[in-house]
């Protein structure tokens, strides 16, 4: 499997998710606002969506979008248990964990990285934000380390990723300690220390 990837974005769960497996894998980051990878090809050749991430298969062929992607690296490594098997009503609660991070959360921050935002539009943002925040924090009230059946899954690694994001966009995650701790114990996994390592993301 090839990894295609820009530093820090979401590709980063699947980077982690690449780790959690420990098998060989590959990674080529790309520049999608000029459309090149890091060796020179262009990347529309490879996904003609043009954004990350994307993953090269064994048979030549590519899979794109974040949750089909982590999904796939989870079912092609059951060994790994980083995904409750399909059919099951966990299965079902981790994709309903992937899909609401994607679509509300994810999307939430998008503003926050867009040049040209004004400041009101990012603070309406943050509190875009800090709502979704709050909906998470109620979840870990239980105590429970992880999203779904207190196991580390794809999930737990999407999540994680974007909440980071938090640190770089003037949102203060002390706010929510629950959420806080499971930044935290995610960034602490020797999966996510060596994804953010290859991304130049940390020494």
């Amino acid at each position: 499997m090839k990894l295609y990837y820009k530093p820090g974005a979401c590709p980063l769960a699947s980077h982690i998710a690449l780790y959690e497996t420990g098998r060989p894998f590959e990674i080529e980051a790309v520049d999608t606002a000029a459309g090149q990878t890091e060796s020179g090809a262009d990347y529309h050749t490879i996904n003609p969506k043009g954004y990350v991430p994307a993953l090269g298969l064994e048979d030549g062929s590519v899979l794109t979008e974040g949750a089909a992607v982590l999904q796939f690296i989870a079912d092609s490594h059951p060994e790994a248990a980083l995904a409750p098997v399909a059919g099951t009503l966990a299965r079902a609660r981790m994709q309903e964990q992937l899909n609401w991070i994607g679509t509300e959360l994810h999307k939430a921050f998008g503003p926050l990285f867009r040049d040209g935002t004004s400041e009101a539009d990012k603070d309406t943002a943050r509190t875009a934000v800090a709502g979704k925040f709050d909906l998470i924090e109620a979840q870990l009230e239980d105590g429970r380390a992880w999203l779904v059946s207190n196991q580390f899954s794809v999930a737990d690694a999407y999540l994680f990723v974007v909440a980071n994001w938090a640190n770089f966009t003037g949102i203060d995650l002390s706010r929510w300690p629950r959420l806080a701790a499971f930044v935290s114990r995610s960034a602490a996994r020797p999966s996510a220390q060596a994804a953010m390592r290859a991304e130049g993301l940390i020494q």
